[in-house]
């Protein structure tokens, strides 16, 4: 029924004698057709099966082969009116393949661009937690920093007020000792103060404490001058006990020992 209608449109669109003489080629083709047929259905007929005539019909088959190979191939008609229709029904249904290719194409190419389109996305979401997480980052990094300078420094005056409280605890403890066991010179009701040229004269425990001062605020010179102030017995007692060193060069200098 298809081949009565295609039949139907190639006569509408051909001229009656350009489809007279289509029609009289496809006879001719079709007897040819019948006679090969015949030929190929009779054939086995005409040959043993045996081995020498198979060889005879491979070799003659081959060589039909190569004569079809080299053969160049010629026009089913020369009917301009024909050949142009027969292009121009190919021409439509490459023009028809082409279409479906470009419409694969288009599909495909926006099915990338949707594909770039979410990658992007992504990737400037990813940037934008990136840069979340290094701000985040750095401001603990402060944070830390700072935390760790005000630990510090709060760690150091805690140590700071503990000495100078220690300090003031070994001073108290000192005085105490020294007022006990050595008392100011002229305080004793049993010493002859005929013995005590001044009596200005410091305690002992402020010689130390001055002595202390002067090594703690003047490490590079901290030797104290011996004026009329200190007591030589008080003087001769911190030399003798190794607390106090005199000057190489000046013997009216002394300064406290270092015990470290």
């Amino acid at each position: 029924m298809d081949d009565v209608n295609h039949d139907d449109q190639a006569g509408s669109e051909l001229s009656e004698a350009a489809y007279l003489e289509l029609m009289d080629q496809f006879e001719q083709q079709f007897v040819k057709l019948e006679k090969l047929q015949e030929v190929i259905l009779h054939e086995p007929d005409q040959f043993d099966n045996s081995q020498e005539q198979s060889v005879h019909q491979m070799l003659a088959t081959e060589a039909e082969l190569k004569h079809w190979l080299t053969v160049e191939p010629s026009l089913l008609s020369e009917n301009s009116e024909v050949l142009l229709n027969a292009g121009k029904e190919e021409m439509l249904k490459i023009c028809s393949q082409l279409e479906m290719v470009l419409s694969c194409y288009k599909t495909k190419q926006e099915n990338l661009r949707e594909i770039e389109e979410r990658e992007l996305k992504w990737l400037k979401e990813k940037a934008q937690v990136l840069n979340a997480a290094t701000d985040h980052a750095k401001r603990l990094q402060e944070q830390h920093e700072k935390f760790s300078e005000h630990s510090i420094l709060i760690d150091t005056k805690e140590k700071i007020n503990s000495m100078k409280a220690y300090k003031e605890k070994l001073m108290e403890s000192l005085g105490d000792i020294l007022e006990k066991h050595v008392p100011p010179p002229g305080s004793d009701p049993n010493t002859n103060k005929k013995n005590i040229p001044n009596e200005e004269m410091i305690s002992l425990s402020d010689i130390l404490e001055m002595l202390m001062n002067k090594f703690l605020r003047t490490p590079h010179d901290p030797y104290v001058t011996i004026d009329s102030t200190f007591w030589p017995p008080y003087v001769e007692v911190l030399l003798r006990h190794g607390m106090a060193v005199r000057h190489q060069e000046d013997n009216f200098k002394i300064r406290l020992e270092a015990f470290f």
